[in-house]
């Protein structure tokens, strides 16, 4: 009789099926292919590493209060001063850390959430999945900025409540995704070979349905890190953040210049430019991303 398929053989054909061999070489076909992806993957790292270094980088303090009021952009001041005597450059650098870092943390709380719920619902089906897709019609039924104001009146604004708050209203469109993807791979011949030699769904679900489905996973993980960004700085400019003088977040620097934005255009011209080009690179490199790694669109340019 001709040589079966141990338990290794089928994990080696599942996980060949995945992105893990040919990932940088995809990544590095889209960034030329697409060089606004590659420039936006860029920004991207630079704003990362301004948020882990920007209070270090930034000129002086954000709670210094003793220069010029109003001033324009100037070689002292790049980014001009504000109503309350504060340096604006100094500001946004120090202010990354916060809008980035609550945004970041809310991603992975809705992928963690997304992986689980999707995978399993997508494999195991039946009442799991019947009972997952009510949850999350019920989740979508409520407007994001309702919910988001109704969260975080009931508990009081903090680093992990906000990202919490945030996290839950980007689950539900990352569980749909990584379920469709669940659902196209289930059925699989390396997933029946596995069935078949009595793998636990568990284990099926860990070890081979997830590395075929973690293309998705990263794609949308990439594009929602700009959604989650965006809604930090709303919350911030209702109030609701957990942004302070000290650490101050882009969408809290709207709200505190909201009076003088006729006087003194760069008070909210620079912030929202902070926060449009984070959303605009995040999501450009969101869509690079798709393209590396959806072999249907590999070949569309």
């Amino acid at each position: 009789m001709a040589t079966t398929l141990d338990t290794l053989d089928i994990e080696r054909v599942g996980q060949g099926q995945g992105i893990s061999g040919g990932f940088l070489q995809g990544v590095g076909r889209a960034a030329a292919r697409n060089p606004v992806g590659a420039v936006a993957g860029v920004l991207c790292l630079i704003l990362i590493l301004l948020a882990i270094f920007g209070p270090t980088l930034a000129p002086y303090s954000a709670t210094r209060v003793d220069f010029p009021r109003l001033e324009a952009p100037s070689s002292a001041h790049p980014f001009g001063t504000d109503n309350l005597l504060r340096d604006i450059f100094s500001r946004i650098l120090i202010g990354t850390r916060n809008s980035l870092g609550i945004a970041f943390a809310s991603i992975a709380l809705s992928t963690v959430l997304g992986v689980v719920l999707g995978i399993g619902s997508g494999y195991l089906a039946g009442a799991v999945d019947l009972f997952v897709s009510r949850i999350i019609d019920v989740m979508l039924a409520f407007p994001a900025l309702v919910f988001l104001i109704f969260f975080l009146t009931i508990f009081r604004p903090s680093v992990y409540t906000v990202a919490l708050a945030i996290g839950l209203v980007l689950a539900p469109g990352t569980t749909r995704v990584v379920r469709s993807a669940t659902i196209g791979v289930r059925h699989l011949q390396f997933v029946e070979a596995a069935i078949a030699l009595g793998n636990s769904p568990f284990r099926i679900m860990y070890r081979h349905i997830l590395p075929n489905v973690m293309a998705p996973i990263i794609v949308i993980a990439s594009v929602q890190i700009g959604t989650a960004i965006l809604i930090e700085a709303a919350i911030s400019f209702l109030g609701l953040g957990v942004s302070s003088a000290a650490n101050p977040s882009w969408g809290r620097m709207l709200q505190e210049t909201r009076t003088v934005w006729q006087l003194a255009w760069w008070t909210a011209i620079i912030p929202g430019a902070a926060i449009s080009i984070a959303v605009l690179s995040f999501n450009l490199f969101g869509d690079a991303l798709r393209d590396a790694l959806d072999p249907r669109l590999r070949g569309s340019r």
